[in-house]
């Protein structure tokens, strides 16, 4: 049978095998929660940098649509004068 001492000892060691097991679990944990928050940094960066280079396009279209509607009305200038 077992003393006191050596129970004492059991509980001891099953006591820091319980928060070493939990220590090294919490670092587990917040290292994966830091992955993730980095990921989600860099997607968010990369649809901010997708959504600035859509909008220079569209404006890129908008001033090519306005050229064409220039030209458009000088043809029909053009047109109605041979007309």
């Amino acid at each position: 049978m077992m003393n006191g001492h050596s129970l004492a000892e059991v509980f001891g060691a099953v006591g820091i095998f319980a928060f070493v097991t939990t220590v090294i679990t919490v670092i587990i944990v917040q290292i994966g929660a830091t992955v993730r928050a980095r990921a989600a940094l860099a997607r968010e960066d990369e649809y901010r940098k997708l959504a600035s280079g859509g909008a220079d396009a569209q404006q890129g279209i908008e001033r090519h649509l306005g050229e064409i509607n220039e030209r458009l009305a000088a043809i029909e200038k053009v047109l109605k004068t041979v007309e």
